[in-house]
């Protein structure tokens, strides 16, 4: 796992768009898992304006979604669908077209959670996919002890998830009670995954899936076992690093064509 410290979101949006473009150039198709949330925002912000002054050619990017809620037909302004439409999808000048997601409409929840395992796997599989961090070590809607091999299932939501996420609806009753997330195992199968983290609040999840042990009671842990895992970090959320300064260092001595 590499851990990177950059100085604030803005620095670390630039350095994961960087890495994309690197990506979309060397695989033009690339197939780009992406995550919603106000977190991730910088990184599409920093790829759309690479599109726009031709830095990054996306015309042949794929994406693909990391969860949804169920209940919510396609359309529906807080579907994650519409989000990654609207926040990624469009931005970079794609169509929908190249957009691969879960049904969370569907009538049979796990037929549809199996059905998008395997449309990820007849894409080619994910070349990189981005990630957040809950304050308890959540990833993607896995949360505390979940498997560190489930596969793409169905979800409760916590009521204090329910309550974090009621700003995006009208009021708390419509806010969905279940959701489709990529189970950890579904995750680790991506090529290459990219965790951004802003915030003294996320400091502590941080530490413990960076430096702690493995544990299904820190999801994010699980990263720990995959062969090309990126932590980019702010200063604030990497303030609880024990190893920080060694991390800083070996970045600092990084040569450039290695990338991140």
């Amino acid at each position: 796992m590499e851990v990177v410290i950059v100085p604030d979101a803005a620095a670390g949006g630039e350095l994961i768009a960087d890495a994309m473009a690197g990506l979309l150039r060397r695989k033009p198709d690339a197939l780009l898992g992406v995550a919603t949330g106000s977190t991730p925002l910088p990184i599409y912000e920093a790829l759309a304006a690479k599109v726009r002054s031709a830095e990054a050619d996306a015309s042949r990017a794929r994406i693909c979604q990391l969860d949804e809620y169920v209940g919510l037909p396609p359309g529906h302004p807080e579907s994650y669908r519409s989000v990654v439409l609207r926040e990624v999808v469009e931005p970079l000048g794609l169509t929908e077209a190249s957009f691969i997601g879960p049904d969370g409409s569907a009538e049979d929840v796990a037929a549809a959670c199996a059905a998008y395992d395997r449309a990820l796997t007849e894409a080619g599989g994910v070349d990189l996919q981005l990630l957040g961090i809950g304050t308890d070590g959540h990833i993607g809607f896995n949360e505390p002890c979940s498997s560190l091999a489930s596969r793409t299932r169905i979800k409760t939501l916590t009521e204090q998830t329910r309550r974090d996420n009621a700003r995006f609806f009208d009021s708390l009753d419509e806010v969905p009670h279940h959701v489709i997330t990529q189970g950890i195992g579904t995750i680790l199968e991506a090529r290459h995954l990219v965790l951004l983290a802003t915030g003294e609040a996320k400091a502590d999840a941080v530490a413990l899936a960076v430096e702690g042990p493995l544990a299904a009671l820190v999801p994010a842990s699980a990263l720990q076992l995959h062969p090309h895992a990126t932590v980019v970090v702010d200063e604030a959320a990497a303030s609880q690093l024990k190893l920080a300064d060694y991390f800083r260092a070996t970045y600092a001595s990084k040569p450039d064509w290695q990338g991140i």
